[in-house]
């Protein structure tokens, strides 16, 4: 296991119980990031998956798993993270989850469709990370993967009706480099670290390419109008500014 795994799977062991728990009991509709606005495009994007063998890539404590599942997908999934799993298992009894990591899927067996919900952006070289993916698909199958938008990364301040935002990421949009944003866990009020690697739209178009994928898909996430209400400030913000996209890619 190389450095940037070893920190995402500290990281998350650290926050695991809080992150569950904001996205399902501090707010039980869903937290504004994932629920309201990186979720309803990747949902769209996956389209009807009944009966599809899906694989969730870095399935954290199972919250998509337990979707997929719902809509009559057939699901196994796995996290670099002990203590995600923990969570993911407790709530999803009837499904095989495994430890690995996107380098090295601790599956054999070849799936119609990969779910990577906010997770490739951990991992550096994404040629290795296609080619694990590839191993695992099967022919004609599909990945769905979202990340963050190289336009927001590049991003430092903004002018939003008078009000500044500061945004994380870099200055320079066409240096790719890594990039790291910092997190509280209320519950132990210690902060930790969360890393991201930042590439252009150019890197990631041409890898999907060269790695015998061709892209048939792919949404700026737009937040759900129901955010409106419950999230004013951040549908305000982030309906003017695509921190994150979705990839829809199918293997040759």
């Amino acid at each position: 296991m190389n450095k940037e795994e070893e920190t995402a799977k500290k990281t998350y062991n650290h926050i695991a119980n809080f992150y569950h728990d904001k996205r399902t009991k501090m707010h039980p509709g869903g937290w504004f990031f994932n629920e309201y606005l990186e979720m309803p495009s990747t949902l769209e994007l996956l389209g009807d998956i009944k009966d599809k063998k899906i694989l969730d890539y870095g399935c954290g404590s199972g919250i998509y798993t337990a979707i997929l599942t719902k809509k009559g997908a057939k699901v196994k999934g796995f996290d670099i993270s002990e203590e995600m799993l923990k969570i993911a298992r407790k709530d999803n009894p009837s499904i095989q989850f495994k430890q690995g990591s996107g380098y090295n899927i601790p599956f054999k067996e070849k799936f119609d469709i990969i779910l990577a919900s906010l997770v490739v952006h951990y991992m550096k070289d994404w040629n290795r990370m296609f080619k694990e993916m590839s191993r695992v698909l099967q022919k004609g199958g599909t990945v769905i993967f979202s990340t963050g938008n190289p336009v927001y990364e590049v991003n430092k301040n903004i002018i939003v009706k008078g009000k500044k935002y500061k945004c994380l990421g870099i200055k320079n949009y066409f240096k790719e480099s890594l990039f790291y944003g910092t997190w509280t866990n209320p519950y132990t009020n210690k902060k930790v670290n969360v890393s991201a690697h930042h590439k252009t739209y150019e890197t990631i178009i041409n890898t999907i390419i060269n790695n015998g994928f061709e892209i048939i898909g792919y949404k700026d996430c737009f937040p759900d109008i129901k955010s409106k209400k419950i999230f004013p400030e951040e549908y305000s913000k982030y309906s003017m500014m695509p921190i994150f996209m979705v990839f829809k890619i199918k293997k040759k």
